[in-house]
């Protein structure tokens, strides 16, 4: 089957080879039903986006589950009860084939805000050793007619057991999974994904009382429109956010096996940076595996453990947002905003974002490169309402901290088409970004994480 390009921006692209050549070439939707859930207010700017989640005792007991159980507490989570069956499951990237209980829970159908053409899953879960789990979406179209229950993703927050993994050739016809999005395959043919339900398959080693345990699952449905610019924002906020600095291209061919090393790694770079910002970080136990004396171990903890073995890139952007969810007390989710103005708010509340663009050399002054697909943290605005971000492709951390001009950023931001350096039309991530939070925000980051949905 010919399959469109997907907006999904592609992260493999080696940036020191980016910087010298100047680009990396991209590798690379009405009715409504009833539902169980009411769609998500938006504040100015999102109105293509619905975020929706189940994270409260009474979340996990509005799913069917079949073996597991809600677990109460100040962080309430989905557990094993009892095993409802076992399976074989053939490891494709160990060659192992190992027996495992398993236990499920389908959420109820929600219906998106917004009709969609792409939706992204997130969870945030802690898997001790022996245990995985497994992330499935089903989405239904106007028609009523539903997909297939796609994987978006099995994993682990460890790699002994299974390697964390996305699946490719994932398709019906109407949709396509590419990597860690659902994408209508045609979104001028008017096909949308009016709901989804996700189900959670939670599994451990036959015979023991082991589980994992499910804080957050939830998705991101978007109906982006096509547009090469996007309207400027007014500048309304003065401020910056002391969050810690990180360069990936220090780390130019450490751990070769993880997406051929740092000048990859932009992605992991960025979620540590945040991690780190909200005080948590790993252990010196965590980080005995990195070779001594190299700079920033945490950096190559956050490659090893965020890494697709699928994609074969640290850049699948839940495994990112899963990844800083292992951490005591932190929530995480991939969304979209909708404007500069989304993003100051959060700014404002205390919380750094970490943004996903692609760019040519001469369309962000400052850079010195280009990219297909970059992360970076935005941290703050200046008086002339530019952008304050650590860039991790930068030669060291001291470089991090660059101020980007508010209008070209704003636009390869949020932009859903581009040209590449030949002329030819690719996409962009139409505003996809990372957020991070404790568990427990302060009342105002609260309220402004619920404006988006997020809570």
């Amino acid at each position: 089957m010919n399959r469109p390009t997907s907006r999904r921006t592609v992260l493999t692209a080696a940036l020191a080879a980016a910087a010298t050549a100047g680009t990396v070439s991209s590798a690379a939707a009405n009715a409504s039903p009833s539902s169980t859930t009411p769609p998500t207010a938006h504040p100015t700017g999102t109105s293509h986006v619905d975020n929706h989640s189940w994270h409260t005792y009474l979340d996990w007991h509005s799913g069917s589950g079949t073996g597991t159980r809600a677990v109460a507490g100040l962080r309430p989570g989905l557990v094993i009860r009892r095993a409802d069956g076992r399976t074989d499951y053939p490891d494709p990237h160990t060659g192992r084939t190992t027996t495992w209980e398993y236990a499920t829970w389908t959420s109820p159908d929600h219906r998106s805000s917004v009709p969609a053409t792409e939706v992204i899953a997130s969870w945030n879960a802690h898997t001790p050793e022996g245990t995985w789990i497994q992330i499935e979406l089903q989405g239904r179209y106007a028609d009523a007619t539903r997909t297939p229950w796609y994987v978006m993703g099995r994993w682990a927050s460890g790699d002994g057991d299974i390697r964390r993994t996305s699946v490719d050739d994932q398709a019906d016809g109407r949709s396509s999974v590419w990597t860690d999005t659902l994408s209508v395959d045609d979104a001028a043919s008017g096909v949308r994904l009016v709901s989804y339900r996700l189900r959670l398959t939670l599994h451990r080693t036959p015979g023991t009382r082991r589980t994992p345990v499910v804080w957050r699952i939830g998705a991101m449905a978007s109906d982006v429109p096509d547009r090469f610019t996007v309207p400027a924002a007014a500048p309304g906020l003065v401020r910056e956010l002391v969050v810690p600095r990180y360069s990936q291209n220090i780390h130019a061919g450490q751990y070769p096996e993880y997406d051929n090393g740092g000048e990859a790694w932009c992605s992991p770079t960025s979620s540590q940076m945040i991690i780190e910002y909200w005080g948590r970080r790993p252990t010196a136990e965590d980080l005995a595996w990195v070779e001594p004396d190299l700079p920033d171990p945490q950096v190559c903890h956050a490659a090893r453990f965020t890494y697709d073995y699928q994609y074969e890139g640290c850049g699948n952007w839940p495994f990112n947002a899963a990844y800083a969810a292992t951490y005591d007390g932190m929530s995480a989710a991939v969304t979209r905003l909708g404007s500069l103005t989304d993003l100051e708010t959060l700014i404002r509340a205390g919380i750094p974002v970490i943004t996903s663009q692609s760019f040519l050399k001469e369309e962000l002054t400052g850079a010195g490169y280009g990219t297909s697909g970059h992360l970076m943290t935005v941290i703050g605005f200046t008086a002339d309402g530019d952008v304050i971000a650590n860039d991790p492709a930068s030669p060291s951390d001291e470089a991090v901290r660059r101020v980007y001009r508010r209008r070209e950023w704003e636009n390869i931001w949020l932009r859903t088409k581009r040209y590449d350096a030949n002329g030819k039309v690719r996409g962009g991530t139409g505003g996809v970004c990372y957020v991070y939070w404790p568990a427990r925000p302060a009342p105002v980051q609260r309220r402004v994480l619920e404006s988006f949905g997020l809570l």
